[in-house]
Parts: structure tokens; sequence; C-alpha cells
């Protein structure tokens, strides 16, 4: 019996999907920590793991995985998200960058899908241009702790963007005065409130919408979503607003701004049959070695939402 059997639901071969998909992770001292340990229990075995930091004892009320011998040793909030997945999955690809991800974009370019945790509107605003331009799917995790008077708010949300649907500028999470107003402030974010319970909640919903994406359990797959959290009451809901825009294009970015503007198409191998999803009549998959680039085009424009999408 495979230790999957009881998610074989998923799919007849979602274990073999999960296994095949890269996923890139960027910050990893809250959800991030999260959403790590959920890919490793699911089966997903290749990653790009990527934040600067190392583990405080500010951290231990909310990375999962961390511990006092951690904090003694100033270990790296990749080393920490790393050994989580080793202990769970027997041979994981693990590409870990103790940097910013702007240090690293080569390596997240061959991702299938970036999912990342971050506290700047700047940095939102990039990671989202720069998924749409490479045409990877990105799921963004965002929380924050309101007062109001004599009291607290948590408040969150998850979102899933794709090239051709609403982006976060759209969704309004991305805003010129929200830019300004950081910039006035250097570009920091601050140390936002952080605690588990929310944190596990949204990176719950994130991994969600991740493997909706890749496991093709349902006829329903999203090519852009907007959950809003309130930590308050416990609930997390479709956005209202969103779903006044979710089925229209996106005015921000346009499909011509897609692609590596120096890949070169004469210096890629030929393109086999079996990279369309159909069994190649001779020799081994033409898949190996060819650019990641052209293969998650391929991947993007076979998902069973591609007629939603703007893609030219």
């Amino acid at each position: 019996m495979s230790k999957h059997e009881r998610q074989s639901f998923l799919g007849e071969t979602s274990e073999q999907d999960l296994k095949a998909t890269r996923v890139g992770i960027i910050g990893l001292g809250g959800g991030g920590s999260h959403v790590v340990q959920q890919l490793a229990h699911i089966g997903v075995e290749k990653y790009v793991l990527v934040d600067p930091d190392t583990i405080d004892e500010t951290n231990l009320n909310r990375l999962v995985g961390g511990t006092l011998q951690d904090v003694s040793a100033k270990a790296a909030k990749i080393e920490i998200a790393e050994r989580v997945i080793r202990f769970v999955v027997h041979a994981p690809e693990i590409k870990a960058y103790k940097t910013n991800w702007q240090s690293v974009v080569e390596a997240l370019k061959s991702c299938d899908v970036i999912i990342a945790g971050v506290d700047s509107v700047i940095a939102k605003d990039e990671l989202d241009r720069f998924c749409r331009r490479y045409l990877i799917p990105f799921i963004d995790m965002g929380m924050d702790v309101h007062k109001v008077r004599d009291r607290y708010l948590i408040a969150g949300q998850v979102v899933l963007t794709t090239a051709g649907a609403p982006c976060l500028r759209c969704m309004g999470i991305v805003t010129d005065d929200l830019l300004k107003l950081e910039a006035g402030k250097y570009g920091a974010a601050g140390g936002k409130p952080q605690v588990v319970w929310p944190n596990g909640v949204l990176a719950s919903t994130a991994v969600g919408l991740f493997v909706q994406l890749i496991c093709r359990w349902h006829d329903k797959t999203m090519p852009s979503a907007y959950f809003e959290y309130d930590g308050n009451k416990h609930s997390v809901t479709p956005s209202k607003s969103f779903a006044l825009i979710q089925q229209q294009p996106c005015p921000h970015y346009f499909p011509e701004e897609a692609g590596d503007g120096l890949f070169d198409v004469r210096a890629a191998p030929p393109v086999e049959a079996h990279d369309f999803g159909v069994t190649a009549p001779n020799g081994p998959s033409g898949s190996a070695g060819r650019p990641q680039l052209f293969k998650r085009l391929f991947q993007v424009l076979a998902r069973p939402w591609k007629k939603r999408q703007h893609i030219g």
C-alpha cells in the first residue's frame, strides 16, 4: 500500500504529478513553514526554497519545525525547512537559497508554481509581475492585526493569480497609494504581528489551491481566487468584490509581455509528441533537458482552465 493511498481520490496520476511538480516557496518564517510541511506530506519532492533570514527566539511562536537548538545555533530558515521536508520525503530535490528572491530568479523560473508569504506590498507586486511574465501560477498569503478601539482584529487573505486572470492590482491588494506609503518608509513593511494558527489556516488554503492546480480531482479548477480570512470569526470566505471581476481579463498586464526576451527557440531541443501528452512513437521523452520555460508554457496551455485565460 502506498503511503499516499488515502489521498488517491486526487486522481490516478496524482502521486506522480505531485512528485514531478517543482514548487518555489518564498518566505519560510511563518505561513511558508506550514506550506513546506504540508507539501512534503502530500508528496511534493521538488523545491526551491528562498529566505535570507536566520531563526531567532521571536520566530518560535510561528515557525513550524523551529527549535530552541536552532535558535542557539542561529540556523537559517531554509535549513529548518529542508530538514522538515527530509523527515517526510525519502529523496527530495531541494534547491535552498539564503538570499532575497530577486537574486535567484533563474532557479525560480524553473518552478511550476510559486507560493509566497511576504509582508511587503512592493514584494507582492514584483512577484506577481515576475510570475506573470514567466507563466507561473502565483499563490500569495498575507495577514495582519488591526487595532480598533479596545480590541484587535485578525485579518488575512490568500490569492491565486495566473497569466491573463485578475492580478493583485485588480484585487486591490496592490495599489499605488500602498506602494507610495511603503516607499515613504524606505520600502520596509515593518514587523507585522504573526501567530501560528492564522498562518496555518492561510497556508492550508494556499496548499488547497495548489493541489487543485496540479491534481484533476474535480472539474472546477480556478485560474484565480481570492479568499478572505477573518480571524475573529474563524472564517475563510471568497471575496465578494473579487466575484465581480473574476471573469474579466486583467487590464494591467498583456499577453505579449510574457516570456523571456533572451530565450532563443533555435537553441531549444526539438519538442516531441510526448511533450503534448501523447506517447512518442520512438525514443525517450524529449522533456529532459528542455528549457523549463518551454515546458511550463505547454503545461499552462494544457490546463483545464485554458479557455478562461487570455493568453495569446
